[in-house]
């Protein structure tokens, strides 16, 4: 059973397109910055998604995710994902 310490040491938040947004653990990948960015994602073989960041935990503090990749956070870690269309 956990309990509400527990519970709260697994959350952090974060801040996405300027909105803070709790996630559960310590590391948030591609996809879910890109759910938390967009309610609908833009779709589309043309679209692609650039996500930086800066403020993240360990080694590199800040740069950019690539499609795939995962960043550990820490509280107020910043995030700008953006959709552009490729044509």
């Amino acid at each position: 059973m956990t309990n509400d310490k527990d519970k709260k040491e697994k959350e952090t938040t974060v801040i996405v397109n300027g909105r803070e947004n709790v996630v559960n653990g310590k590391e948030i990948c591609f996809d879910e910055l890109v759910k938390l960015a967009f309610d609908n994602p833009p779709t589309g073989q043309n679209i692609c998604f650039t996500i930086t960041y800066r403020k993240a935990m360990g080694n590199k503090p800040e740069g950019t995710l690539a499609e795939g990749e995962c960043v550990k956070v820490k509280k107020g870690t910043i995030f700008n994902v953006t959709a552009t269309d490729k044509s």
